[in-house]
């Protein structure tokens, strides 16, 4: 069994989450023995699509032409379109259309959790659908005092300062205007933002909002995964103010790190990070600030054990596993469409 890994325009979503996910699956990969190769034009039994653009959508129709099986990961949904670019929430009705026309290329979808699969099915998709996490490289997040040093020099830090980092691109979906709100209302902690997205993209509130000048508030921009995991060790909370995800890999990289939690309360996160167990959660900024204070104060247990234990549910040998599973099951199952079907038979009988 070989696998082609397709990815279109890795080059430009390589920083992005997306990207995490896509080195994610080929790592998984090599944990679970499955040969694999990046190059569509290598012989292979099965295409695993990653994204949804017009190259993507080609390669699926050529493989299903050929009589190759393909498994169409769904990274994405119109909900977490959504207030992200200018003109996101116009187009989104658009883009629902256009996903469920690329997803239903695949023989079988895989999403990262049973919230967006749950959604993918309200969409009417009729192929068999399995949740799998991006998962995380367990042995790469390790406590260490040395990379906790490293992150409060670089970014001129003290020992007493209390420090509260957020990850994601400059979007309104990923939480950033509840960040600075509440650096404004917290001015005894400091603030620090990883991640980037090119200022001409994003709404005016979002430009304003990067640019808001806070003695207590930093926007570091994209910093590579070892900074990531340096001020995940250096940092007193990392918190996730989204409002909307499909998986959230920081919070796996928070957990792996054992840093205390707080996450905004949505379902996308029911049923495997649960409140006042493994992380704490907030329903809006009012309650960020109020459980901000509770845990860094000492008021509130430390659940970074727990935590740890989620992240490990979701190491990359275990959704090697997953993957290979799905990919068996696909290869021992008629196709789906009616076309790949009487292509398969063709390709079969001229082998």
């Amino acid at each position: 069994m070989k696998v082609l890994l397709y990815t279109e325009g890795i080059e430009q979503i390589g920083k992005s989450g997306l990207g995490k996910a896509i080195k994610h699956q080929m790592k998984a990969l090599k944990y679970a023995g499955v040969e694999y190769t990046l190059d569509p034009d290598d012989d292979y039994d099965i295409v695993h699509i990653n994204t949804y653009g017009p190259k993507s959508f080609a390669l699926a129709q050529a493989a299903s032409k050929n009589g190759k099986r393909i498994v169409y990961h769904a990274h994405s949904t119109e909900e977490d379109f959504r207030n992200s670019f200018i003109l996101s929430n116009q187009i989104a009705p658009i883009f629902k259309k256009w996903i469920i026309t690329c997803y239903k290329l695949g023989d079988y979808i895989i999403t990262p959790t049973p919230y967006s699969k749950k959604l993918l099915e309200g969409y009417g998709m009729d192929r068999e659908i399995s949740a799998i996490s991006n998962g995380i490289e367990i042995e790469k997040f390790t406590i260490s005092k040395t990379k906790a040093s490293e992150f409060r020099n670089k970014y001129g830090y003290k020992k007493k300062d209390k420090v509260i980092i957020g990850i994601g691109l400059y979007l309104e979906r990923k939480g950033i205007l509840d960040f600075v709100e509440l650096a404004k209302r917290l001015p005894q902690y400091k603030f620090i933002w990883f991640g980037y997205t090119p200022l001409y993209t994003v709404p005016d509130k979002i430009r304003k909002a990067v640019k808001t000048e806070l003695p207590n508030l930093t926007f570091a921009g994209y910093v590579e995964q070892d900074m990531i995991i340096s001020a995940m060790n250096g940092a007193d909370l990392y918190i996730f103010p989204t409002l909307e995800e499909t998986e959230g890999i920081p919070i796996l990289e928070a957990c792996a790190c054992r840093q205390q939690a707080l996450i905004r309360d949505i379902p996308v996160f029911d049923g495997w990070l649960e409140d006042g167990v493994n992380v704490y959660k907030a329903k809006d900024v009012d309650d960020f600030e109020k459980k901000i204070k509770k845990i860094l104060e000492g008021q509130l247990p430390d659940l970074t054990e727990e935590g740890y234990k989620v992240a490990c549910s979701r190491d990359l040998k275990i959704i090697g596993e997953q993957l290979k599973a799905v990919y068996e099951k696909v290869l021992n199952s008629p196709p789906v469409n009616k076309k790949a079907k009487k292509n398969r038979k063709l390709v079969s009988s001229n082998k």
